[in-house]
């Protein structure tokens, strides 16, 4: 790991710290707008915004979407069972976390350098119950307890592009041993015209489970950008009009598609399996800009 590179910025002691580590180069940007609060890059692509003051706090798109799932996934404030497959800043383990006190929380980041920046940078609440383990998702994944996990969720990109073990339907074998039988998989998937990628994510997901949701922008799903997706799975009912309503009310709206709707949207895509799994699309360039 390479020395870090403090540079003041902005008012008071803000400051950009920027550090090598495994995935490259991580830079955390103070947040001119709120006191503690750090936006994550890594190779220039942002990663994570998390407050230190304000955990509940989220503030990036698709973390908000995910906010959702944790919010629906039990009944309010209930403490949950949770793995993160993928820990950036931690954002989402310190939102349930906040929200759900009590949580008992595993998360998978294979980063160990840029675990040890996040601990240091931007420190866990000592009473929020996050046990971070340094390892493959897939790896760690494989270690969780079957049925203990009453939410998995996925948000693994190598740079910007979630890696091809982390696709397929051997995966979602994995996923679905550990999920408790009424658990929730939700994944962060990214993908661009002519969306490829997503409509195979989701004949992958519908192979192994039976609900299924998918939250994006309208633009998005219209296949006139690149941008986010948020898939929710269970072998249990979605709550998908508590999840349409919560979605178009977000400062940037988005649509939830389910049932025959979602199945059309696939075109008749086939499951993806390891032997065929490719990592996820890069972003155009413009996407960072």
């Amino acid at each position: 790991m390479g020395k870090s590179r403090n540079a003041r910025r902005g008012r008071g002691a803000e400051r950009t710290v920027a550090e090598r580590v495994d995935g490259g180069l991580a830079e955390l940007i103070p947040d001119r707008d709120r006191p503690r609060a750090w936006t994550l890059l890594i190779d220039g692509a942002p990663q994570s915004h998390v407050d230190l003051d304000d955990p509940a706090y989220l503030s990036f798109e698709y973390q908000r979407r995910l906010g959702h799932v944790i919010d629906l996934a039990a009944p309010p404030g209930r403490p949950v069972r949770a793995v993160h497959l993928g820990g950036g800043a931690l954002t989402l383990a310190r939102y349930a976390a906040a929200t759900r006190p009590r949580s008992t929380q595993q998360v998978v980041e294979r980063d160990a350098a840029l675990v040890q920046l996040v601990r240091r940078e931007l420190p866990l609440d000592p009473g929020a119950r996050i046990r971070v383990r340094s390892a493959d998702a897939r790896d760690g994944l494989a270690k969780v307890p079957d049925g203990w996990a009453d939410l998995v969720i996925a948000d693994v990109f190598s740079g910007a592009r979630t890696p091809a073990h982390l696709t397929s339907a051997e995966f979602l074998d994995e996923v679905r041993r550990a999920l408790a039988p009424g658990g929730v998989y939700a994944a962060n998937l990214a993908d661009g015209p002519p969306l490829a990628h997503l409509r195979g994510q989701i004949a992958t997901a519908a192979a192994r489970f039976p609900e299924l949701a998918l939250i994006a922008d309208p633009a998005v799903l219209r296949a006139k950008r690149f941008g986010n997706a948020v898939l929710v799975a269970s072998a249990h009912p979605l709550p998908v009009a508590e999840l349409t309503r919560r979605a178009a009310s977000d400062p940037h709206p988005a649509r939830v598609e389910h049932g025959k709707a979602l199945t059309d949207f696939t075109g008749g895509a086939a499951p993806v399996t390891d032997a065929v799994a490719v990592a996820s699309p890069a972003p155009p360039p413009s996407v960072f800009r």
